[in-house]
């Protein structure tokens, strides 16, 4: 196992959650690490990247102002803290990883994902 995600839970909209994504063998010390999500019947979209050397940051609008992606390096885990937390915002959350100078919203540009964990706002 080479991504693994963990802080998913139930939690009543307007609530936080921190999730976590940690990585080690080939994915560890790919410079770009993403969320992305997936609700039932639709698509996985990105929500947020960030690239672990510049610390650059992508957001997709739907997340702006309310999630906040960091990167722990001494720990090899990239967090996702979801504020203010919305039903739409329901979906499992994939973490992945890949390598590149920017890190888009894509998911094709990520080459190693993690198993998920769920999200559910109510």
């Amino acid at each position: 196992v080479q991504l693994v995600e963990s802080g998913g839970a139930s939690v009543q909209a307007g609530g936080s959650l921190r999730l976590s994504c940690s990585a080690s063998g080939k994915a560890y010390g790919r410079n770009c690490i993403g969320w992305f999500r997936q609700a039932p019947g639709k698509e996985r979209e990105g929500i947020a990247t960030i690239h672990t050397v510049s610390e650059t940051t992508q957001y997709a609008d739907s997340v702006k102002g309310r999630f906040t992606i960091s990167t722990d390096s001494a720990e090899n885990t990239v967090y996702l803290q979801m504020n203010n937390l919305k039903s739409e915002d329901t979906g499992m959350y994939y973490c992945a990883a890949g390598a590149g100078y920017y890190c888009p919203l894509s998911a094709t540009s990520f080459a190693f994902w993690g198993q998920g964990t769920q999200v559910t706002v109510s």
